[in-house]
């Protein structure tokens, strides 16, 4: 039992205010958003913060629910946390992808933190016009919308499971401020 008291310390050490651990579905998505949505309205958040958050959240919850590779008998197993200190809203996800992607993710996530601002705002407007869509479903923008409404560098990793999966890490913080 005493795991329970270790699982709330780190929360709250880590400033966490949601955790959810498991299968990814569109339902499950929703309430998440919701719970999530509740907790910005009862602290009693600025409008135009919980916009940048919950866009933010629902660009993860759907690269999750889109491009999550099930491992064995774990079908689209993830994690999604948010956190939220004095500054930031931290929003963090993980799932498990195939090794044979990593490295077309990886340089796209590198591409996009290559960019400023106004080269971020280029290469959205140059997508939407192509508009491709891939076998999942996404037009490869949601990565590009999250570094425009955080306006910070996306970080991300991928840890090697084994020789098929490996699982992808990604963190984004969004500024309280009402500034930026």
């Amino acid at each position: 039992m005493k795991y329970i008291y270790e699982i709330h310390r780190i929360m709250s050490d880590k400033s966490l205010i949601l955790v959810y651990e498991g299968e990814f579905t569109q339902e499950i998505t929703k309430s998440v958003l919701v719970m999530a949505e509740r907790n910005m309205d009862y602290t009693g958040e600025e409008s135009n913060i919980k916009r940048k958050v919950f866009n933010v959240m629902v660009e993860c919850l759907q690269n999750i629910c889109k491009h999550a590779d099930s491992v064995q008998e774990k079908e689209k197993e993830a994690i999604f946390m948010i956190g939220k200190e004095s500054d930031y809203y931290i929003i963090t996800s993980g799932n498990y992808i195939i090794n044979t992607d990593v490295p077309y993710l990886k340089s796209k996530l590198e591409k996009i933190n290559s960019l400023d601002k106004e080269g971020l705002k280029v290469l959205y407007k140059d997508m939407i016009s192509k508009s491709e869509i891939s076998d999942k479903g996404g037009a490869g923008l949601g990565f590009v919308d999250i570094a425009r409404k955080s306006g910070e560098k996306l970080e991300f990793d991928f840890e090697p499971i084994n020789d098929v999966y490996s699982f992808f890490s990604f963190k984004t913080c969004i500024s309280r401020s009402k500034d930026l």
